[in-house]
């Protein structure tokens, strides 16, 4: 029986399943495939990571508005938010001169505890410019490995000598299957990229105005009404 009728028929019966289709991909196109699912479970891992973070950084937030017209910052441990101001105002307070008048204290406190704020959200920014870069990235890399995968479909093509659908298709499909999934590793990490990004830029605006209140309480009060 001729060879390449044999091979025209193992094409046309091939499994078109996910793995049927990534079982018989290029190694190059597998590779591609493997790169972008992994950075697709860091994607979604990171995302969940950040999320929980800022859902934590809201709370502690809450909290310090509701300081801003008391004389006592909340306990807290000393890697969250509210630990970090009040080591920054009581770090400043203790450095500031005893002639210094209220005024320039309370811009002292003000600048100090904005810096502390501004590192910690800043540690919850780290991890972010790889979302971005997947976002953009991962369509461009998925579409090289369809590009590759239908090259080899017209190589193939060229060598069997038969331009039938049933012999292209699978190929095609085998090369489609990398942009599908630079697409599924792009679109969620867009769109937990923005959101992150717009809730640490509201949470910023959140927490200036209650760094304010807490600075002239504290400058008014004392040291001692922080404790």
């Amino acid at each position: 029986m001729n060879p390449l009728f044999l091979m025209s028929e193992e094409i046309a019966t091939r499994d078109l399943s996910i793995l049927g289709l990534f079982h018989h991909a290029d190694i190059v196109v597998k590779c591609i495939i493997l790169g972008l699912l992994a950075a697709s479970v860091i994607c979604w891992a990171m995302a969940f990571e950040k999320f929980v973070r800022v859902w934590i950084l809201n709370r502690e937030i809450s909290k310090l508005e509701k300081s801003g017209q008391a004389a006592a910052l909340p306990q807290a441990r000393a890697n969250s938010l509210i630990g970090a101001v009040g080591e920054a105002a009581r770090t400043e307070w203790s450095e500031a001169a005893s002639d210094a008048s209220t005024g320039e204290v309370r811009d002292r406190l003000e600048v100090a505890m904005r810096a502390a704020v501004k590192r910690k959200l800043k540690s919850i920014e780290q991890g972010l410019p790889f979302l971005a870069t997947l976002g953009s990235a991962a369509p461009f890399i998925g579409l090289f490995g369809t590009v590759w995968g239908i090259m080899n479909s017209f190589t193939a093509i060229a060598q069997q000598k038969d331009t039938s659908l049933a012999v292209v298709a699978p190929g095609i499909a085998e090369a489609l299957f990398a942009t599908a999934v630079g697409l599924a590793a792009a679109i969620p990490a867009v769109i937990f990229y923005n959101q992150i990004t717009v809730a640490l830029g509201r949470a910023s605006e959140r927490v200036m105005p209650a760094i304010v209140g807490i600075a002239r309480t504290m400058s008014r009060r004392g040291l001692e009404g922080a404790n």
